[in-house]
């Protein structure tokens, strides 16, 4: 399995490099936007260990030609089903007229962080979690129409101490006046990480009730995807169900993922109203085949001893406000266990700050 992980990087690599140089920079311009911050933590349900904290900014542009998409993101065109797609991501990607979607590119820092349950150990506790955190760039493109977006993103990291998981935790740990771990220095050692992931989302719209002040709306989105790299590699589908007051009109992801972003709907299906409230749920499974914050890095041994789970399921539920261009959600999850020697599942909330520019 590591021996394939290799080949599939090396491919990677070899693919990305001819096109490098002579491009327009793959960082945010200055038109239209979404910025959001999302966080998540488990001491939303009075917690502290395993995935303990997520935090992530992310920037996606508006509408743009693809003269004026990223450099880095210009590259991953050959994987947003438009039409210069290769021919089996058009017959997967379901648009149907590849050659009319619109275009954003992406920019997003994230950082995570795991920890075992018992914060007093000075090492790795046997059957816990490893200590363990990646932070990490990505670079992303999306294409969509009326109902389908696609999402290429590739990420670059470090899992191990150069992510800095120590350093933040305590930080967090110092303002808030309580006990650090102690087990850092056991932490999975460094590796740098390259993934590639693909997210498919399709929505479907519900028009229950016009009012004469606003509408009242439901909407369903689900979605597949895929990630390769030596940082994690799955598959994974899901899918939630949004209601509410004036709807906001995006794709946008309601909690922290490598490739979550904000998005608006295809140009002239936004939803101009001042004012949204909402409630939604979901569920997601994921199939992995591999994790390096379970199995640790694949370049070097490291024993984490611990057997990651191959398939896991989680549920989610939560509500959002938007006002103008500010919009603000929360979601509580339900995940099961993620490694065999887990006792029972976790819980951890999200939030999700975002501005409209």
């Amino acid at each position: 399995m590591r021996g394939a992980h290799k080949f599939i990087l090396a491919l990677l690599l070899a693919g990305g490099s001819c096109a490098w140089a002579d491009r327009d920079s793959p960082f945010p311009d200055r038109g239209d936007a979404y910025l959001t911050f999302y966080l998540e933590n488990d001491l939303f349900a009075g917690t502290d260990r395993n995935y303990t904290n997520g935090a992530r900014l992310s920037w996606v542009s508006g509408a743009r030609p693809v003269s004026a998409l990223g450099s880095v993101q210009r590259l991953l065109r050959g994987f947003s089903g438009d039409e210069d797609s290769f021919h089996i991501v058009q017959l997967l990607t379901g648009f149907d007229a590849p050659d009319e979607v619109e275009y954003n590119y992406g920019f997003s820092l994230t950082q995570l962080m795991f920890t075992p349950e018992d914060d007093r150990f000075p090492g790795q506790p046997a059957g816990e979690r490893p200590y363990a955190a990646w932070t990490g760039i990505g670079f992303s493109l999306h294409a969509m129409d009326a109902n389908v977006l696609n999402s290429a993103e590739l990420t670059l990291g470090v899992i191990g101490p150069h992510a800095l998981g120590e350093e933040t935790q305590d930080f967090v740990h110092d303002l808030k006046g309580v006990p650090k771990f102690a087990g850092w220095d056991a932490q999975i050692p460094d590796e740098i990480t390259l993934n590639y992931y693909f997210v498919q989302k399709r929505r479907i719209d519900l028009k229950i009730r016009e009012l004469k002040t606003g509408a009242f709306r439901a909407s369903a989105l689900w979605d597949w995807g895929m990630a390769v790299g030596n940082f994690r590699t799955h598959a994974e589908t899901g899918a939630f169900f949004r209601a509410g007051w004036n709807l906001p009109a995006d794709f946008s992801d309601p909690r922290l993922s490598e490739t979550a972003y904000s998005h608006r709907y295809f140009t002239g299906r936004e939803n101009t109203a001042d004012f949204s409230i909402y409630a939604l749920a979901g569920a997601r499974a994921r199939a992995s085949l591999f994790d390096a914050t379970l199995d640790g890095p694949l370049f070097s041994d490291f024993d984490t001893r611990v057997q990651r789970e191959g398939l896991t399921g989680e549920v989610f539920a939560g509500m959002g406000l938007r006002w103008n261009c500010w919009e603000l959600s929360y979601v509580q999850t339900f995940q099961t266990e993620s490694f065999e020697e887990q006792a029972g599942g976790q819980q951890f909330g999200s939030l999700a700050l975002r501005r409209a520019f």
